[in-house]
């Protein structure tokens, strides 16, 4: 009787919601996207229990930073790893997490920079501090293996540009062979 009702397809491999490597994300870069998640969200845990600052304005922009890179990166970890970047609506991935590595590199470093200058100089903030900078690091590292195995995703020739969501159409040359058969007057 078990076998009247078994199985009769096989699984498909490709219905994975987990999906790394895949043309967004290799797994060297999914290692370093977890690695800046674990830092940021290190960092942001580490400024969080500063319980007194002599001037506070850097701590905060530190915890804006630690606390947007940790989020945003998990999300998109998340987005990148799984089938949910197919129903986005976001065709432009490698554009997208190039130019948020970078940016958030660079606000991690400035962060970084603001708070190590301007801290009362406990071990907390020190540690916080450092991992700021290994934060910041990563990102940068995430961004020069993204150019150093995929390019530049700005540089001409790379993807195709899009249109509602569509390819853009490109125009072909006239045709210059006449159609078999047909008789020139």
């Amino acid at each position: 009787m078990g076998e009247v009702y078994a199985s009769t397809t096989a699984p498909n491999p490709k219905a994975s919601w987990f999906i790394v490597p895949s043309e967004n994300l290799d797994k060297v870069r999914f290692g370093l996207k977890v690695i800046q998640v674990l830092l940021s969200l290190v960092a942001f845990v580490l400024e969080e229990m500063v319980s007194s600052c002599s001037s506070c304005s850097s701590l905060y922009f530190f915890e804006f930073v630690s606390c947007t890179a940790f989020l945003f990166t998990l999300l998109l970890l998340i987005l990148l790893s799984t089938s949910l970047n197919g129903r986005v609506g976001i065709t432009c991935w490698t554009k997208l997490d190039f130019v948020y590595s970078c940016s958030i590199a660079l606000l991690f470093l400035i962060a970084s920079i603001v708070f190590a200058s301007d801290n009362s100089n406990t071990t907390l903030e020190r540690s916080a501090v450092a991992f700021g900078f290994l934060a910041t690091v990563i990102f940068f590292l995430d961004a020069g293996w993204h150019v150093k195995t995929l390019g530049s995703p700005f540089a001409p020739g790379g993807t195709p540009q899009t249109s509602n969501g569509g390819p853009v159409a490109v125009e072909s040359q006239p045709e210059t062979e006449k159609l078999a058969g047909a008789t020139s007057e």
